[in-house]
Parts: C-alpha cells; sequence; structure tokens
C-alpha cells in the first residue's frame, strides 16, 4: 500500500523549475550560476534529439541505456527507440499512441506508459510501465515479445540477468521474471513499505547470483537470484526524527560494486561501505542523498539533499572535497565522464566538475527543463536527457 509520493524533493522541484514559484511554495531557489565563469574545458555538443514528451510531471527519472553503438531511450507518453550513440540518427521509433490515462489508442499496449528507463541484454529490451506493466521488446525493432502486469507501478529500469529479468515495483516487492516468456519465477515481498517516503527506486544491481538494493525504510537487501530468498541486510539509516519527514530513511540511489566491495546511501541516513560476499559494514559515515552516486579511481562522488557536489576516499569515507556552487540546484546523480564529475541541474544546464579538486570546469545548456536522470558515460561521450525528452551527446576535449 505504498506511497503518498513525497513530492517535496522530486516531481515537485520539476513543476516547480517550470513555474519559479521556489518562494511561494517555501522552497530555496537556485543558487545563481556565476556570470563571470569561465571554462577550463571545451565542452561539444556532438547531437541533439528528442524522445517523445519525455518524463513530464511523473517524477521519475528517464535514463537513457547504451549498448555497444547504440542508444535505447524511452518517455512516459509511450514513445521508445533506438538511435546511433556516435550521431543521434534514428534505427527505430515505436509510438504506443496512447492518447490518455485511460487506456485509448494501442490496444496491445494500451498503457505503455513507460517509466525509468530500458534495459537490453543481448535482443532483449525490457521495460516497466507507470501501470504495472513489464514488457519484453526486440531490440533490432521494437516489437512486442511478452507482456507481464504487476500489481503495481514500476518506475525504475529492469534489470536482465540471463535468463532472468529482475523488476522492483512500487509497493516493495521484487520479481524475477522469465526473460524469454515474462512468466513470474519468484517474487520477494519485503512486506515493509512506510506509507510516507520519496517517490523512487535505485535500480537493481545484480552481481554474483546475488540482487542487490536499497529499500524505502532505508536497508541495503541482498536476495538470491535463483529464487529470490533473502541472504542479509544492512541498515543504512536509524530512521529517527520528530516528525514523519525526518524520519524518511528510502535508500533510493543506485547501489555500487567495486571489486568485493558495495557503497550505498540514503536519505536521511550515512553513506556506507560493506563487504559484498559477507554482508559486514567495514565503514559509514553520515551523509543524505536521494539519488545515486559514482565511482572511479579512488574517490566516490554523490549530491547530498541540498545538492552540494561531495568526493569521498572509497577506502574510508574521508571527505576529500565539497563544492556548493550549485546548491540548491536540484542536480542529478553525478557520473564521471574522464577526469571530470558532470551532472545537470533543474534548470537544464549541465555542469562538469574537475575530479582532482571539484572547481566547476565545463557549463552547457540541454535546455530549459529540468535534468532529473543520472548522466549516462560511454566512451568519450556524455549522454543527458531532460524531462521533456530533449537528448544530447557532448564530448569533452582541451581547451
Amino acid at each position: 500500500m505504498k506511497r503518498f509520493g513525497l513530492i517535496v524533493l522530486t516531481a515537485s522541484l520539476v513543476a516547480l523549475a517550470g513555474c519559479h514559484s521556489f518562494k511561494k511554495e517555501n522552497i530555496q531557489p537556485p543558487t545563481p550560476l556565476d556570470k563571470n565563469f569561465k571554462p577550463t574545458v571545451q565542452v561539444t555538443r556532438v547531437w541533439k534529439t528528442r524522445v517523445g514528451h519525455g518524463a513530464g510531471a511523473s517524477g521519475v527519472r528517464m535514463q537513457p541505456t547504451v549498448v555497444g553503438d547504440v542508444l535505447y531511450a524511452a518517455s512516459t507518453d509511450g514513445a521508445i527507440g533506438a538511435y546511433d550513440a556516435a550521431t543521434g540518427k534514428t534505427i527505430w521509433e515505436n509510438k504506443s499512441r496512447v492518447k490518455g490515462w485511460f487506456g485509448w489508442g494501442d490496444k496491445k499496449r494500451k498503457d505503455a506508459f513507460y517509466s525509468g528507463g530500458p534495459a537490453v541484454s543481448g535482443d532483449l529490451l525490457a521495460i516497466g510501465t507507470l501501470n504495472g506493466h513489464v514488457y519484453g521488446l526486440n531490440v533490432k525493432d521494437g516489437s512486442q515479445r511478452w507482456d507481464t502486469a504487476l500489481p503495481s507501478e514500476v518506475i525504475d529500469s529492469p534489470t536482465i540477468a540471463g535468463p532472468l529479468t529482475i523488476v522492483r515495483t512500487q509497493d516493495g516487492r521484487v520479481y524475477g521474471l522469465d526473460s524469454n516468456t515474462g512468466e513470474r519465477r519468484w517474487v520477494n515481498d519485503q512486506g515493509n513499505v512506510p506509507l510516507l517516503s520519496l517517490r523512487g527506486n535505485g535500480p537493481l544491481l545484480v552481481a554474483n547470483g546475488v540482487v542487490f538494493f536499497g529499500s524505502d525504510d532505508g536497508k541495503l537487501i541482498a536476495l538470491r537470484l535463483d529464487n529470490g530468498e533473502k541472504l542479509w541486510e544492512q541498515k543504512l539509516a536509524s530512521g529517527e526524527g520528530r516528525t514523519d519527514i525526518e524520519r524518511m530513511n528510502d535508500a533510493d540511489g543506485s547501489v555500487l560494486l567495486d571489486g568485493s566491495t558495495l557503497y550505498a546511501a540514503a536519505y536521511h541516513g550515512n553513506l556506507t561501505a560493506i563487504d559484498g560476499p559477507s554482508g559486514r559494514p567495514m565503514w559509514a559515515r553520515p551523509f543524505s542523498t536521494y539519488t545515486s552516486m559514482a565511482v572511479s579511481g579512488n574517490s566516490l562522488f554523490g549530491a547530498d539533499t541540498d545538492s552540494q557536489v561531495w568526493a569521498f576516499d572509497k577506502s574510508s569515507g574521508a571527505d576529500m572535497w565539497k563544492n556548493t556552487n550549485l546548491k540548491y540546484r536540484w542536480i542529478t546523480a553525478p557520473a564521471v565522464q574522464g577526469d571530470y564529475v558532470v551532472v545537470g541541474d533543474i534548470e537544464g544546464y549541465v555542469h562538469w566538475l574537475q575530479v582532482g579538486d571539484g572547481a566547476l570546469a565545463g557549463r552547457e545548456r540541454l535546455s530549459k527543463k529540468a535534468i532529473r536522470a543520472q548522466p549516462v558515460v560511454a566512451g568519450d561521450l556524455v549522454y543527458i536527457e531532460d524531462v521533456q525528452g530533449h537528448l544530447a551527446a557532448y564530448r569533452l576535449g582541451a581547451k
């Protein structure tokens, strides 16, 4: 029975970006950008296109997926397509012709309000919808292979792990579906979903026969891939506070695996390093975030709940640097592109920070619409998608 969907930090911020009513809504306005900023890295936009109308006001993070030389992307209004990752040219694109929230349109995919983004492996593309369906499509042309109905919306990308496609729904359940047919093989029901929580689920991580994910009550959970049985759990947040909002402790970011060490963080909680095989905590430090983190070299990068960008030593959790220039710009989760950390913000700007000291190095504007999804880095390009479906690729060069 989830969720009253806390829009305080998610979907409402997207809407506020369009009307600029931060003061009226008692939300901190974005920190103004330095008009005298001089970039130290050259940023080139390689191409730009559009995928439907994006996530709109749904509050989901529509993130593209790159496999080989093809980029796959979708929107909540029923558009999904494959594009040449180097040029942005359309390889194929399908539209479900949905005309409203009542199922008018395509009878085969009448509820194709795609969400989260596509997952691709081999010849299978899997994607969920806001109406609780998971579709298996052919990567060559987008034709439908199977359709599985689940009892709650799917707002994050599935994870394809060979014969199983793993999906998490907003009611806290995790499903193992047959990748060939979509048939349910197992379901894990945590049965402990708070009534008040952030709208979102972190991506599922599958590695070494185990499914890892952060829960809505602030835990890192490990399940067996073959049958969904729980192996262990670790608390990432205490859930303490005087109000319901203060007690929220969702772990809505991705779980990172570096070697045999897992890294996870939670809203109103901690950034924690955990030994993967045993589930034993190695270190923990206070850090509140509602987005995913990134790891590169000896560093972890994250954005806190005030949109300040941090770098931590991954072996100890010690601070390396903090950048406050983007405070209250409600930035995306960071990604690492070469020697730079890249994030998008609520006004459609993309920012590059130096990995070594966090100094701002580059800035481009994709659009005037909010960017919510974590940038995707593949090869020497980074791909950015905003809430209206604008999608672009950027390359860095010497200044």
